[in-house]
C-alpha cells in the first residue's frame, strides 16, 4: 500500500548501511559548507530524484519546457548518461545520440530552439552555456538531485507513487541513492505516476512528506498519445491484435498497462535502462516478432528508446516496417497544474529580476 511505512525489519538494513552513511556524510559536509556548493545568477531548477530509475524524470523536464520557452530563453544541462564522449558537449541539429546521450538527444529533437548541453561537472557545464548565451533566462538540471556542487535555485524531487521512498532502502539493499532525509533539500515534491490514487492516499502522501519539509506537494500522472511511425517503411498502425512491446527503460509495466488498456494484447521484450541495443538484440527482436501468431501486429517502444533505434544502420527491415513509438506526456491530477505552473514562472520570473 501507498500509505504504508516500511517496518523494524525493513528499516534495519539501512541502519547498519555503509553507503547510506557515507552519502549521510556527504550530504553533511555540503550541509556545513567544508564541500563548496555553488550558485549561480541564472534560474537554476533541478528535477532529480532520490531512488535509481524511472520516476519519470524525462517528461515533466519536457513539461518544464513547454511551460517556459513561450515567455523564456530555456536552456537544459544533463550529464549525458551513456554517452561516448566527454566534458562538455553542446547539442546542434546535426548532434548524435552516442554523443549526447538519449534523453538529450530526445529532447534536442523535441525542442530544437532551446540550448542543451551535457557534461559531468554541472558547475563547468552552466559556465559553460552563460558564457556562450547571455540570454538564457532559466536552466533545467537533469537528474543532478545528488550534484550537491551546484546549489540551484529550485529543487523538484520526484517520487514514483508505486514504489515511494518511505516503502524503499538505500543501495544495495533497495533503490535509494540516499535515505529518505533528502527530501529536505526539496523545493516542490511531486509523485509520479499515480494514476487510481484516492484522495485519502493523497493526503496521507502530503502528511508524510511534511513530516520532513513544509512544501508543496502535486500528484502527476502519464498521458499517452497516439502512436506514431519511426520510419517511411510502415505509416498506420494496424488495428493491431498483438504488440510486441520492446522497452529499454526502468519500468516499463505502466507503459504494458496503457496498452492492454487498449484492448490488445501485449508480448514484452524488457532491456535493461539505457540499453545499447546490438545486432544480437535485434535478431532476437525480429524472431520474436516473426513468430506471434496474430495476423495483425505491431511493434512498439518508447520514445527514449526510439532515439537509439533510428541512429541504428543494421536495423532490419522486418522491424523498420512495424515499429512505432508511444508519446508520453505527464499531467497533474486535481486540477492543479495552475498552481504549479505558477510557482515555476513566479521563481523563473523574481529570480531573473533579482539577478
Amino acid at each position: 500500500m501507498l500509505d504504508k511505512k516500511r517496518g523494524v525489519k525493513e528499516i534495519l538494513p539501512d541502519a547498519i548501511n555503509p553507503y547510506r552513511w557515507i552519502m549521510e556524510a556527504r550530504n553533511l559536509m555540503f550541509d556545513k559548507g567544508i564541500m563548496e556548493s555553488r550558485s549561480f545568477s541564472v534560474p537554476t531548477i533541478c528535477v532529480g530524484n532520490i531512488s535509481v530509475g524511472g520516476t519519470g524524470k524525462t517528461p515533466h523536464t519536457e513539461y518544464l519546457i513547454e511551460l517556459l520557452r513561450k515567455n523564456h530563453k530555456v536552456a537544459m544541462l544533463s550529464r549525458g548518461y551513456g554517452r561516448k564522449s566527454k566534458g562538455y558537449v553542446k547539442a546542434t541539429h546535426d548532434s548524435q545520440m552516442p554523443i549526447i546521450g538519449d534523453e538529450p538527444f530526445q529532447i534536442k529533437n523535441k525542442f530544437p530552439d532551446i540550448d542543451v548541453a551535457v557534461c559531468e561537472k554541472r558547475v563547468t557545464g552552466i559556465e559553460r552555456l552563460m558564457a556562450e548565451n547571455r540570454d538564457i533566462d532559466v536552466i533545467l538540471l537533469d537528474d543532478a538531485y545528488q550534484h550537491r556542487h551546484v546549489k540551484a535555485g529550485l529543487y523538484i524531487l520526484l517520487i514514483d507513487c508505486n514504489r515511494p521512498v518511505w516503502q524503499d532502502r538505500v543501495l544495495p539493499f533497495g533503490r535509494l541513492r540516499e535515505s529518505i532525509g533528502g527530501i529536505r533539500r526539496s523545493d516542490i515534491v511531486i509523485m509520479t505516476k499515480c494514476d487510481g490514487i484516492t484522495p485519502e492516499q493523497q493526503e496521507w502522501c502530503r502528511s508524510y512528506i511534511k513530516e520532513w519539509k513544509d512544501i508543496p506537494v502535486f500528484f502527476s500522472k502519464m498521458e499517452y498519445g497516439d502512436c506514431r511511425p519511426l520510419f517511411k517503411e510502415c505509416t498506420a498502425l494496424p488495428d493491431a491484435g498483438e504488440i510486441l512491446l520492446v522497452t529499454g527503460i526502468a519500468n516499463p509495466t505502466p507503459l504494458r498497462q496503457e496498452i492492454e488498456r487498449r484492448g490488445t494484447k501485449v508480448t514484452m521484450m524488457q532491456f535493461g535502462d539505457h540499453h545499447n541495443f546490438t545486432t544480437e538484440d535485434f535478431e532476437k527482436v525480429s524472431g520474436k516478432f516473426l513468430a506471434m501468431e496474430s495476423r495483425s501486429k505491431a511493434i512498439i517502444t518508447t520514445e527514449k528508446d526510439a532515439t537509439r533505434l533510428m541512429q541504428r544502420d543494421d536495423l532490419p527491415e522486418v522491424i523498420k516496417q512495424n515499429i512505432f513509438a508511444l508519446p508520453i506526456k505527464i499531467g497533474f491530477i486535481g486540477g492543479e497544474e495552475k498552481m504549479f505552473n505558477q510557482i515555476i514562472e513566479n521563481y523563473v520570473t523574481e529570480d531573473s529580476r533579482n539577478s
